[in-house]
């Protein structure tokens, strides 16, 4: 048996609720939508950088800036280490607190400390190349997920970690698809 009719102010009723209802959704959908937008944009541009990162040539002879600035470079690469290591990177002397650039461009990966680095700044530049920089006294003002340009600061030339009573230097390390390469050939010479 059919069901009986509702009255007509009922049904007007339910459709009036069902139209606050709808209409209080796209408010707070309203709402909503910019705060997601702000939240994903840093990850979206990120995403795209690292992408363009990823299709751009690696470093080659003579094409990285020296992260310190008309200091001379010695090829420190590859000499004996404590625990039976070699060294993987250069160091380059200078008076404690002297700006230390990014040679490159890229993504900030990582600003913090390690056992053997101490404060570190960690750089994904083109090809992927991770730039590392190692010994620093303290960061510049730089966050993970940072953009950085080749000449930027990213810190200040320290003793810490593993070289704690050194003569203060940074020690800048290349590493390509998770191996040490010599970064001295790749860094142009004052």
């Amino acid at each position: 048996m059919p069901s009986p009719q509702r009255p007509f102010l009922l049904r007007l009723f339910s459709l009036f609720i069902k139209a606050v209802v709808l209409l209080i959704f796209l408010m707070a959908l309203d709402q909503l939508i910019p705060s997601l937008r702000q939240q994903l944009q840093p990850y979206a541009t990120q995403s795209w950088q690292y992408m363009t990162l990823m299709q751009q040539e690696l470093p080659t002879e003579n094409s990285l800036l020296n992260p310190l600035i008309d200091r001379h470079l010695t090829d420190t690469w590859g000499g004996a280490r404590s625990e039976g290591r070699t060294h993987e990177g250069i160091d380059i002397f200078a008076k404690r607190g002297t700006p230390i650039h990014a040679t490159t461009h890229g993504i900030v990966q990582r600003v913090g400390q390690d056992r053997l680095g101490g404060n570190v700044v960690v750089i994904a530049g083109p090809g992927g190349a991770g730039h590392y920089y190692a010994h620093l006294e303290e960061f510049a003002e730089i966050d993970k997920g940072d953009w950085v340009n080749a000449g930027d600061v990213i810190g200040y030339v320290g003793d810490s970690g593993n070289a704690k009573g050194t003569p203060p230097h940074v020690h800048y390390g290349i590493y390509i698809n998770g191996s040490a390469v010599n970064p001295y050939p790749l860094l142009v010479k004052n």
